[in-house]
């Protein structure tokens, strides 16, 4: 393993191994870690790679121990790489007023541009390319093999990083995304402190906006719970459906009724997402 990757943590797991790493970022401006989850099959081969991007208020740590996504994971034989979702530690700004929704954790795979943001949340820059980079040059994973998914504010990220850059990966799903965050107050919130005030400026993260400019994605699944206290005001699910429409895009949108914002949700239908995942990695399945 190169010295650039510290390991910090290695159990077992579903017969693979639930790993944690740190390195020092020199697009964030400090230390970071990430979690890995490898199959049993990583001790015999490069694997491929399930990208997954949490939401608000989370670390590497929440699905890693929350989702059961190992078992899936194990299963299919393929990796799951799951970063934090901001800059940490000293010096690292945080929203003054200690908001949950902006700052620490609250990272909104942007590159911010505005002051004194800038100088920590480059998360668009890390996500796409160095994390990746690093996992590529030193862990068993199949560089070209990567499929992305996240929830909430992370499914907002994967499927706008997807449209940015659908050469990347094979797939995208989203459960929960803030699709049009332009629009919402999050999103308007984030934007504004790390883009600055120019809306024009955020439409290269906004899903909706992406899509209306012709950005086609790889194949694409989203699910959204109709019981979702976050709907209406902050996920625009609607606003998606309606781009796609527009734009004649085939992406399979789905509510899924009596389903709520949490992990409840996720736990749900994650193996279905990881299978659908795997069918366009090339991994057979039974």
């Amino acid at each position: 393993m190169n010295e650039k990757l510290e390991l910090l943590s290695h159990v077992r797991c579903f017969e693979g191994w639930q790993n944690q790493y740190q390195h020092h970022s020199s697009v964030l401006n400090c230390d970071m870690q990430f979690s890995v989850y490898f199959p049993p099959l990583a001790e015999k081969q490069a694997v491929p790679v399930v990208y997954w991007l949490s939401g608000l208020t989370c670390t590497d740590q929440n699905f890693s121990i929350k989702s059961g996504a190992q078992r899936i994971a194990s299963a299919l034989g393929v990796a799951l790489v799951i970063p934090d979702t901001s800059p940490r530690g000293e010096g690292v700004p945080d929203d003054p007023e200690g908001a949950y929704d902006f700052g620490l954790s609250a990272g909104f795979y942007v590159n911010a541009t505005e002051a004194p943001w800038k100088d920590h949340y480059q998360m668009y820059d890390y996500i796409v390319t160095e994390l990746p980079t690093l996992v590529k040059a030193n862990l068993p994973v199949d560089p070209n093999q990567w499929s992305i998914i996240g929830h909430s504010m992370g499914g907002h990220g994967a499927l706008m990083i997807a449209l940015r850059n659908p050469e990347m990966f094979k797939s995208v799903s989203a459960f929960s995304p803030i699709v049009n965050p332009s629009d919402c107050p999050w999103g308007q919130k984030a934007f504004t402190h790390y883009l600055g005030s120019d809306s024009e400026q955020w439409k290269k993260y906004d899903t909706v906006d992406l899509v209306k400019a012709g950005h086609k994605p790889p194949v694409m699944l989203v699910d959204q719970g109709t019981a979702d206290t976050f709907l209406d005001e902050q996920l625009k699910t609607d606003a998606l459906i309606a781009a796609c429409k527009e734009q004649g895009l085939d992406a399979e949108i789905r509510y899924q009724q009596d389903y709520d914002h949490s992990f409840y949700f996720i736990m749900t239908f994650l193996e279905e997402h990881l299978r659908f995942h795997a069918k366009h990695l090339g991994v057979e399945s039974s």
